[in-house]
């Protein structure tokens, strides 16, 4: 359950009864799609947890998104540590640097994103960090929902078409700030016209 207050942000409460440890996505047809795909982002739930050993076999690339994840849950770790991309919310982070470093030290990831919110976000990439300014929303912001998805969704959108590392956090920005626009009874995301218009570079 998502509580949205009047100026967009958010407090998200969790039912952690659901769900099941045998849970289990069946390995023939994740193996099957995996090796269809150009790249998989995991959600981090608990059949896809079982289903990250059978997801890095294939060698396919894996991105997650952790979340409002602590840096200390050991829930996480196995997303954390098995991704290629690695996103998460500063939210609940002591020491968002640490935690990046962390992240890559301990894992495979090639690229940690660290969001937060208005102050832009965090991007660790070949073990250089950097900051991702935050993009005015085109119009008011009514809803924070789904922002930290659409920034994922506009940063996966520019690495897989070969941008380099600042064009992809540019595209997770506007990605990200658009989404807040819309609330959330409403579906719409930013189009990828739109998005290629607001990231166009101007001629030398």
């Amino acid at each position: 359950m998502n509580l949205v207050r009047p100026d967009g942000r958010r407090r998200s409460l969790y039912d952690g009864s659901r769900g099941q440890d045998a849970d289990e996505l069946p390995p023939k047809t994740v193996r099957a799609l995996a090796r269809a795909s150009r790249h998989v982002h995991v959600a981090i739930s608990q059949p896809c947890a079982a289903s990250l050993p059978v997801l890095r076999e294939t060698g396919v690339s894996l991105s997650t998104d952790l979340h409002d994840w602590d840096g200390v849950n050991p829930y996480h770790e196995p997303f954390a540590h098995a991704a290629d991309i690695v996103f998460l919310s500063a939210a609940a982070l002591v020491d968002p640097e640490t935690t990046m470093r962390r992240i890559a030290e301990r894992g495979r990831a090639q690229v940690v994103v660290v969001t937060a919110g208005a102050e832009g976000a965090y991007h660790l990439a070949d073990d250089v960090l950097s900051r991702i300014p935050a993009v005015p929303p085109p119009t008011p912001v009514v809803d924070s929902n789904g922002a930290g998805d659409a920034f994922a969704a506009g940063y996966l959108f520019g690495r897989l078409t070969g941008e380099p590392p600042h064009r992809c956090g540019l595209f997770g920005a506007i990605a990200g700030a658009y989404a807040c626009t819309v609330p959330s009874t409403r579906t719409d995301a930013i189009g990828r016209a739109e998005l290629l218009a607001r990231t166009a570079e101007p001629e030398p």
